[in-house]
């Protein structure tokens, strides 16, 4: 019997966060493990709390796993303070080698290996989505977390791309609920505004606030994921992260099996798509412009 640990970021009900875990345990089941056949799963939930994460990191290398599965930097930092011994396979991850985790993409090199939502030029197609959507729009709040060191990467280089599209940047820094609103309501106070949304578990695990701000400001905003836009939000340009989920199973299998992780490259998205609400659109008094409308995966009405 083998012994597998996740540590998820966000909450335990989120049903995106299902969906992943689903497509991880079907991935698993065509590559022959089975839950209480050949192998044990512990699953921890950080809802987003650092405090909560930490606990369950030292937590999860104490069951003395084969191999871990982390969801976004957040989990990784601490798992990586509690263990350079066990296998971890990490999802939504950007730049893993600058945040120190991975000796670089070819050859990790450590006991981390796993996958990467995005290069840092994704950020700057969101500026040009929000501009094209939305071309009154000459304001906008980047809504990010600070303590993640690529988060400020990302916001550094959407500041470079900015004044070529025409727009003035604001960083809303959030890592809470609490202050995501105050940020929000702050920066709805002036006219013609627009929201980037970028990802991590803090803006994923309050996504419903975020897209009911915006509402509630008329903000139009883009997202980096499929499921902002399926709970409300406007439009979002990023990766399919349900198949990198069962990318996953097929390194803890080959951990597993007996591979390093230290052998198994990082991994980038094969595939990123475009996802449009009309219904946010109309409620927003916004007509999709027919060319962009033309080149999404995925239209909500």
């Amino acid at each position: 019997m083998r012994r597998i640990g996740v540590l998820m970021a966000v909450d335990e009900n989120d049903p995106e966060a299902q969906r992943y875990i689903k497509a991880f345990l079907q991935g698993l089941h065509g590559l022959g493990w089975t839950q209480g056949r050949n192998v044990e799963i512990e699953y921890r939930w950080g809802a987003a709390s650092v405090d909560r994460i930490r606990t369950y990191a030292a937590e999860l290398v104490g069951l003395k796993p084969d191999v871990i599965l982390a969801q976004t930097a957040l989990v990784v930092a601490p798992l990586q303070r509690e263990t350079s011994a066990v296998p971890i396979v990490f999802t939504q991850i950007v730049d893993p080698v600058e945040s120190g985790f991975v000796a670089s993409l070819a050859q990790p090199g450590g006991n981390l290996t796993g996958f990467t939502p995005f290069e840092f030029p994704t950020a700057t197609k969101w500026l040009e989505i929000l501009k094209e959507i939305s071309p009154g729009v000459t304001r906008v709040a980047t809504i990010l977390n600070p303590i993640q060191s690529p988060q400020v990467k990302i916001l550094r280089a959407i500041e470079a791309a900015a004044p070529s599209v025409g727009l003035r940047l604001t960083a809303a820094e959030v890592s809470d609920a609490a202050e995501m609103e105050r940020a929000v309501d702050a920066f709805a106070r002036e006219s013609n505004g627009g929201l980037i949304v970028v990802p991590n578990a803090v803006t994923i695990s309050h996504r419903e606030l975020i897209i009911s701000l915006a509402a509630r400001h008329r903000l139009p905003a883009v997202y980096a994921y499929r499921y902002f836009v399926a709970d409300g939000g406007l439009i979002s340009y990023g990766p399919h992260f349900v198949d990198q989920y069962r990318q996953a199973a097929g390194y803890v299998d080959r951990i597993l099996k007996g591979e390093k992780a230290a052998d198994l490259p990082v991994q980038a998205p094969t595939k990123y798509e475009l996802v449009v609400n009309l219904k946010t659109a109309k409620a927003l008094g916004l007509e999709i412009p027919p060319n962009l409308l033309a080149l999404a995966d995925e239209v909500f009405e």
